[in-house]
């Protein structure tokens, strides 16, 4: 979030132009891989018109903990959610809860109040408490089409995940051959048919590197909530970096109208 220099800070920056100036969204509906629902089977949504940032990280510099992100949530589009997750018979549980940094701090990078300000409602919504891929996918169906309301869907996780060996490779942030080798097959998964692509996605998760690129799988499940929202929609990756035993790919689904 400080790093002005990383790359993937000037990508967010990147995507969060595209998305004030290009797509033009009534509202955003983000999930993130810090927060998982409860109980068994149900999708907790956030209906609170006015939030909290929740500082969900431990041993940080004190100035992480004053990080402020303007921003509003809305009623009316948490009822839009549920509604189209109780049609899929998804139970659902209206909470008050705040952004997580899985989401404020991207936000403020892609839409930096100063300068590229989000003036749209931002509804945080669950995953599931499980790691089945398959539920993650119905659920992005379920919401599918919210985005013919013009309303945006962001997930928010990491294509590898292994903060683990990151804190073992003392500066070093050449990539592991896991991070390499899983990177690319979530590429060839995403980027597959939409007919072929909730199987390849699924797969990934049975492959022998799974759990060195993810001990848990809260960091890679966003995804299949974004690609079961796109339909027919292609997926494609928009660019990648892997450091250690991390990978920042980002996706799209779906074309952007020029």
């Amino acid at each position: 979030m400080y790093d002005v220099d990383h790359p993937a800070y000037g990508k967010l920056k990147e995507i969060g132009e595209e998305i004030t100036t290009r797509v033009k969204p009534d509202a955003l509906v983000v999930f993130s891989a810090h927060w998982q629902a409860e109980r068994e089977g149900q999708i907790e949504i956030d209906s609170a018109e006015t939030t909290d940032l929740i500082y969900d990280f431990y041993g940080f510099p004190k100035k992480y903990y004053t990080e402020t992100f303007p921003h509003k949530g809305s009623e009316e589009i948490a009822s839009k959610i549920m509604e189209a997750l109780r049609n899929a018979d998804i139970d659902t549980k209206p909470v008050q809860r705040g952004l997580d940094h899985g989401v404020w701090a991207s936000f403020k990078i892609a839409f930096d109040p100063t300068q590229n300000p989000l003036k749209v409602p931002i509804v945080q919504a669950s995953l599931f408490m499980s790691e089945d891929p398959h539920q993650h996918y119905r659920l992005g169906k379920a919401i599918s089409n919210l985005r013919s309301q013009n309303i945006q869907i962001i997930v928010s996780g990491m294509a590898v995940h292994n903060l683990r060996d990151m804190r073992t490779l003392s500066g070093s942030l050449g990539p592991l051959s896991y991070a390499t080798a899983f990177d690319e097959a979530l590429k060839l998964a995403v980027e597959s048919p939409p007919e072929a692509r909730e199987r390849m996605m699924t797969d990934l998760l049975k492959r022998p590197d799974a759990r060195q690129a993810h001990p848990t799988f809260e960091h890679l499940l966003p995804i299949f909530v974004g690609a079961g929202a796109a339909g027919r929609d292609l997926g494609m990756r928009l660019w990648t970096l892997q450091e250690g035993g991390l990978s920042w790919a980002q996706y799209r689904f779906g074309a952007v109208a020029a």
